[in-house]
């Protein structure tokens, strides 16, 4: 849970940077691939991510509506990053003007259960670098390069010249 906006807002900037690298190492013709019928593909991860920026801020009250709800998987992955980004940037804006460190241990209803809002920031990036997680699982079955996110990945451990922990 986090007591202070500012931890969050610096948490939220690194993690974000991590979604980014990810969406941009997905191409055109593996981004709809799926590798197992109840596994999803990596735009609708992607999409999955975006969305839930809306989701959980309209829920928590940081946003007036959800505007991303019914919104379609956009065409490109280019398009994804862009509108991830816009959200992104909104909900840490947002966070700062309508939030204070005083007011993170009040609870909001949050699918059903009460979370501190404190807790709601947690959730969002708990949430995000767990499906960050499948999706360089996914990346890798389809051959794609992982960027390293908390330390060098096999592919820049490689670039350095030297060879990646097992």
């Amino acid at each position: 849970m986090y007591r202070r906006i500012q931890d969050f807002l610096s948490d939220w900037k690194y993690e974000t940077e991590g979604t980014e690298k990810i969406f941009s190492t997905l191409t055109a013709e593996t981004r709809s691939e799926h590798i197992h019928e109840n596994i999803r593909s990596l735009e609708r991860l992607a999409w999955h991510l975006t969305q839930t920026i809306t989701e959980m801020g309209h829920r928590a009250g940081l946003f007036a509506n959800d505007l991303l709800e019914k919104e379609s998987v956009p065409v490109s992955t280019a398009s994804i990053a862009e509108v991830y980004r816009d959200y992104a940037d909104q909900i840490a804006k947002t966070v700062n003007l309508k939030w204070t460190d005083s007011i993170l241990e009040d609870q909001v209803d949050m699918y059903g259960e009460k979370w501190s809002k404190g807790m709601v920031l947690r959730i969002l990036i708990a949430h995000q670098s767990h499906h960050r997680g499948q999706m360089t699982v996914i990346m890798r079955m389809l051959g794609l390069p992982v960027p390293g996110l908390y330390g060098p990945s096999k592919e820049e451990w490689v670039k350095m010249g030297a060879v990646a922990p097992e």
